[in-house]
């Protein structure tokens, strides 16, 4: 049985497809370049000025890209930013402009021939619209029509749990309190995030494995690292700012060790626009050892490191190590080292695709370092044992002691500019009881305390027509979430969908039988709420809050903050005399902050401490004290299960990934310049092995096939072949188009992350089909 999309639609410009040569380095002048163009073509002249040169400062907004952290004040240059994050900017401040009249132009059957590429190029909305019952158009409507026809539906549930409130990461801890908070109010969890897809297997492992789920390092501890360690990370495209830490950490005498399948530019060579050496093309070597290690292979990699570092303290005792560390601050030492002791070293090369050299000469990098920080992100995260995996990278850093020691510690780096904050500030469908008490206490009323639905939970209750109102604050849920083909047609099922958004995406037409699309002001954009200006408040991958102020005139008169829409939907759901000052909250955003002060763990004196300049960092004991808030006060020491999955022959495994000209669902544009594809981004790379072993030729066209223990066939058609440096058996592609292969029940266990960067599919040739 196929349940997804065979032809989804693509981009015209997908028959100018072009490859050349992948780049050995990243940035550099064509960066400066890339960015400048797009932004000037988009933004125009003063706008661009404006908002790059605040980008990143202090008196400015943050990013609303990745999550990497900022400098500290007095530390930052003038030009703040990547080249991704100024085309995130561009994206933002677009010129152009989606009308009620582009709407009466287009019907949604109409923009569901479009593909995702050109529905986000048409500009910003600018008016709330809607898609009744039976439409075939969206239509405008009123700001207090749409909030009241949003209290209607909410109301008229047969209970709270049929409602789903879907979080971005882009979303402010004012916008993510006040969310959560009128969920909570209105009864129910369910409060899925983007965090179900990408980073919580990281959230689980290091909650297991040292008692809080965020990584224990500094941007000071980068710089002051002697080893740096980077698995499953393309820095070079999804965080760049990180080239800049990880160049300074090099001219301090640090060394990199980098494992990932693909020898991706921002790994090998950084070529630093704000100096000269950068600009020629010299720029600063990066990695100096490259593991191309197998998909799925790294949990076998991390115990082959603990069972060398044993083996390198046994033969001289005291000098790997740190004892004192693991007898105060450790729990199950014993149990591991005599899980890792006898390890198979053939399971180890069979599951990686390494030579045992290889592995040895990474570990002795390992057993000379005094202060290693370990890195890394989707790469890790996004297998069916990536919660196993992160705690045996735990283990290695609890064997040396590289936890709360300075230059030392544990770096998950982070998608989403806010997806770190919005947990925080408690979206999540399994907050602790405490905080819930906490809201409580504050508020007056007794939160639910049934855990909600996550991502796919959402998925199957809209399916199961249990999910009736699907609200998303921003994000593009459509395109995130994994099973295209039941994913839409799930959000089809719900009686009401309302996309907080700023530019149109794929989750407005694949609309409930009412949809509404509410158009809310950018990071970028001046926000006067209440007759005021007003600001608000993001955490980073390294927790540390700051302040953001949008500087820009917004792009029209209608657009409202993302606070303001949510406490205004309260309103008009929970009526004017709710416990919860909803209006209050929205003519001053410190009102906000102050109740995140009194109940969000950490955030004590919240409105004081992000007036200070560059904020302040959250408390994190086994960072600042090697206190460990685990059942048994101790880090734990895991013991995983070695596996090894072999595939039947003709099977590839396959991962998703980003291109250069995209921002998690966000594509900017179809260039791939770092691994030299142009103009496209139906490709898959494919190692030469597997296209002589499979009878293949570079260029050549196929079908990707991916089948499933429960008979279900998921199809994603014509794609190009293209020759790469990937480990055999392991072909790589761009999400979301490879989406549609993910099955929704095949997640990591623990976490229920979607597996998308292992997933076993089978080739098939391709007629290519006419362009829509």
């Amino acid at each position: 049985m196929s349940v997804s999309p065979i032809h989804p639609p693509v981009d015209a410009e997908e028959s100018e497809l072009r490859v050349t040569e992948r780049k050995t380095s990243a940035a550099g002048a064509k960066a400066v370049a890339v960015s400048m163009k797009r932004s000037l073509a988009e933004q125009g002249v003063v706008k661009t000025a404006r908002n790059l040169l605040t980008l990143n400062q202090v008196d400015g907004f943050d990013c609303m890209s990745c999550a990497w952290p900022d400098p500290e004040p007095g530390e930052r240059h003038t030009a703040e930013f990547c080249e991704n994050g100024a085309k995130a900017v561009a994206w933002e401040g677009d010129r152009r402009q989606v009308t009620p009249e582009f709407f009466a132009r287009h019907s949604i059957e109409d923009l569901r021939t479009r593909s995702a590429h050109w529905l986000e190029s048409q500009g910003r909305l600018l008016h709330p619209m809607v898609r009744r019952d039976g439409g075939t158009h969206y239509e405008p409507i009123s700001w207090e029509s749409a909030f009241e026809l949003i209290g209607e539906h909410l109301r008229a549930l047969d209970s709270p749990d049929q409602a789903n409130f879907y979080t971005s990461g882009r979303a402010s801890n004012e916008a993510a309190f006040a969310y959560q908070l009128f969920a909570r109010a209105f009864g129910t969890n369910n409060l899925p995030d983007c965090s179900n897809m990408c980073h919580e297997s990281t959230g689980v492992g290091l909650s297991q494995s040292i008692g809080i789920g965020k990584g224990s390092v500094s941007l000071r501890d980068l710089h002051e690292a002697e080893l740096i360690v980077i698995s499953g990370q393309n820095p070079g495209t999804n965080h760049p700012r990180m080239l800049s830490a990880l160049e300074l950490a090099k001219k301090n005498g640090a060394r990199i060790l980098a494992i990932n399948p693909l020898p991706e530019a921002g790994l090998l060579k950084f070529d630093n626009p704000q100096h000269a050496r950068g600009m020629t093309g010299i720029g600063t070597r990066l990695a100096d050892e490259f593991l191309q290690i197998r998909s799925g292979g790294d949990l076998a990699l991390w115990q082959a490191f603990g069972h060398l570092l044993l083996a390198a303290e046994e033969r001289n005792p005291g000098s790997v190590l740190d004892r004192d560390f693991v007898e105060r601050h450790t729990n199950g030492f014993e149990d591991y080292a005599a899980h890792v002791k006898d390890l198979d070293r053939d399971a180890v090369v069979a599951a990686t695709g390494l030579d045992w050299e290889q592995i040895e000469k990474a570990a002795a990098m390992l057993v000379s370092s005094e202060r290693t920080v370990n890195c890394w992100a989707m790469g890790i995260t996004q297998h069916r044992n990536a919660v196993n995996t992160i705690r045996e990278m735990v283990n290695v850093s609890l064997l040396q002691g590289m936890i709360g020691k300075p230059g030392a510690g544990l770096c998950p780096v982070r998608g989403h500019s806010n997806v770190q904050g919005d947990r925080t500030m408690g979206i999540w469908e399994q907050m602790p009881d405490q905080f819930l008490d906490r809201i409580r206490d504050e508020f007056g009323f007794d939160p639910p305390r049934e855990h909600g639905n996550d991502s796919i939970a959402t998925v199957k209750a809209m399916a199961a027509g249990h999910g009736k109102v699907f609200v998303g604050l921003g994000g593009n849920f459509s395109q995130a979430m994994s099973d295209t083909g039941v994913t839409e047609p799930a959000l089809e099922q719900c009686a009401l969908t309302v996309q907080i958004s700023t530019k149109l995406n794929r989750s407005h037409v694949v609309a409930g039988t009412d949809a509404l699309i509410l158009p809310a002001l950018g990071r970028t954009e001046k926000d006067l709420t209440g007759g005021r200006a007003q600001q608000v408040t993001v955490e980073d991958s390294m927790s540390a809050v700051h302040a953001s102020h949008g500087r820009s005139q917004p792009a029209g008169e209608l657009l409202r903050s993302e606070v303001d829409i949510v406490c205004n939907i309260a309103r008009a759901t929970l009526g004017a005399d709710h416990v919860v000052p909803w209006a209050e909250f929205t003519t001053d955003y410190d009102r906000i902050r102050d109740r995140i002060g009194r109940v969000v763990p950490g955030c004590e004196a919240y409105t004081e401490k992000v007036a200070r300049s560059g904020g302040f960092t959250l408390p994190h004991p086994p960072r600042d004290s090697r206190e460990f808030p685990t059942t048994s006060g101790k880090a734990e020491f895991a013991v995983s299960p070695l596996t090894v999955t072999t595939l039947p022959e003709g099977r590839l495994v396959l991962q998703s990934l980003r291109s250069h000209d995209q921002f998690n669902t966000t594509v900017y544009g179809l260039d791939d310049r770092y691994r030299g594809i142009h103009s496209g981004r139906r490709v898959v790379f494919i190692s030469p092995a597997d296209l002589r072993e499979l009878g293949y030729a570079d260029g050549d066209r196929v079908n990707l096939v991916s089948e499933w223990t429960d008979g279900t066939v998921r199809r994603a058609d014509d794609f190009r072949l293209v020759s790469y440096s990937t480990p055999k058996g392991c072909i790589a592609a761009y999400y979301p188009e490879t989406n549609p292969l993910v099955a929704l029940d095949s997640y990591a266990d623990e976490s229920r992350c979607p597996t998308s960067k292992w997933i076993e599919v089978r080739l098939e040739p391709a007629t290519r089909a006419p362009v829509a």
